[in-house]
């Protein structure tokens, strides 16, 4: 009986709320190589960018002038911080998602610290729906440590505690994506002294991969924009025309400082939001990243995507096991636990998975978008040999020497120790 009841003791501390720290820049011992955080010490900010006039999806009507709306864009931007700034820092007063429970996250990022000197290439980071500026906080901050300005978007309609019509989240998150890099292209302060917006890649989960595809160029294809019925997600006055494929909207939005995009469970696919030719138009370096038992934007959908964009050289990671909490969401808030009075259940499983640890997840996605981002951003052309891998990682041998080098027969996965690179596949397609 004493043993039933410490194991409980002990279930409850580490569930208790008042005693979790909610670390989001957790390493595990058997994380790959390039997980490791960089040689910066990173500062955070919080800034708001607003856009005038943009129509207002949320109250347009099926006649009348559509309205427009001030949209208001909040963000987190992490960069490399001055030299003898202190490490570590919370971010407070964070929504779950029930979007009414608020916790703290603890990092390695300094509140407002002094920026170092340099010059740093963009990474923007654009959440689900729903989702929150934090919900890949941990890919923030590790980027950021390896010297990159990273920022990461609240986007309105599409948040924990602003859920509103899908549509809007439809139309507007690439056009959010288009204006918070060109917000950061105009800042005039001591961040936008340090930000390389020439060379910028953009990271998006479920919607916000989404919103990446249209916003490389592979646009919506016609049915998307024309079909009928409750379901159809199609708002008033051909409002996501402008997404589709052939748009006079969709050319400009194309941004030819962005050099690489990597898309997580990207939704859309699913519902054939995109079709294999306007999947073409996408020409961007790609990289994506699924969970082989994806139910929500549909594994299978995924690699569609993967197939058919033959504009690019692209990559698919696949998680085997895992569903669309692949990757991407920070560890499980300890207050996650709890069940929430206004959901009704624990949404503990927002961000968790039932097959993996998202820890270990987290750090795969760390290691590959480091490779990637390096490789096409900063022009490190060796990181390519991160993706130069035999498909299946369980195929790979395991062969080194006394000093712990590569013999001429190891295949094993580069940046993995051995044995740990389980459950994981990688394929390359070239641009046709």
């Amino acid at each position: 009986m004493n043993r039933i009841l410490a194991a409980a003791t002990a279930a409850a501390l580490v569930t208790t709320p008042l005693m979790a720290e909610n670390r989001i820049d957790l390493q595990r011992p058997d994380a790959p190589e390039l997980a490791a955080p960089g040689d910066h010490v990173i500062g955070v900010r919080t800034m708001t960018f607003t856009d005038a006039g943009r129509p207002d999806v949320v109250n347009a009507t099926a006649e009348g002038e559509v309205p427009t709306h001030d949209r208001e864009i909040t963000v987190e931007v992490w960069y490399p911080a001055a030299e003898g700034t202190t490490p570590g820092g919370t971010y407070d007063n964070v929504f779950l998602r029930d979007g009414v429970t608020q916790v703290s996250l603890t990092g390695q990022a300094a509140r407002d610290a002094a920026p170092a000197e340099g010059s740093f290439p963009l990474i923007l980071i654009s959440h689900g729906y729903p989702g929150n500026r934090f919900l890949m906080s941990h890919l923030g901050e590790n980027l950021a440590t390896k010297g990159y300005v990273v920022v990461s978007a609240d986007h309105p309609d599409s948040t924990y505690d602003d859920q509103n019509k899908f549509t809007s989240t439809l139309v507007n998150r690439p056009l959010d994506q288009a204006f918070i890099i060109e917000s950061m292209a105009g800042l005039d302060d001591e961040i936008g002294a340090i930000t390389d917006v020439e060379s910028t890649g953009v990271i998006g989960y479920s919607m916000g991969g989404y919103g990446a595809l249209i916003f490389g160029g592979g646009g919506l294809g016609q049915e998307a924009v024309t079909r009928e019925g409750p379901e159809a997600f199609v708002p008033p006055q051909d409002l996501l025309d402008r997404n589709a494929t052939g748009s006079a909207e969709l050319s400009e939005l194309v941004d030819p400082r962005v050099k690489a995009i990597v898309a997580i469970g990207p939704w859309g696919r699913n519902r054939d939001f995109f079709d294999a030719e306007s999947l073409k138009g996408l020409e961007k370096p790609l990289l994506l990243v699924a969970g082989s038992q994806d139910d929500v934007s549909r594994y299978d959908a995924i690699r569609q995507i993967f197939e058919e964009t033959t504009g690019t050289d692209r990559i698919l990671l696949t998680f085997e096991g895992a569903n669309h909490n692949a990757a991407a969401p920070m560890p499980a808030p300890a207050e996650s636990y709890a069940v929430s009075e206004k959901l009704g259940y624990a949404p503990f499983d927002h961000y968790a998975d039932a097959v993996w640890d998202t820890t270990r997840m987290n750090n795969v996605l760390q290691h590959f978008a480091t490779a990637f981002m390096d490789q096409h951003l900063k022009g490190e052309a060796e990181k390519a040999a991160y993706f130069d891998l035999v498909e299946n990682a369980e195929d790979g041998v395991w062969s080194v020497d006394e000093s712990g080098q590569p013999k001429e027969d190891n295949t094993y996965w580069k940046g993995f120790g051995d044995r740990t690179a389980k459950a994981l596949r990688l394929e390359k397609r070239s641009a046709e």
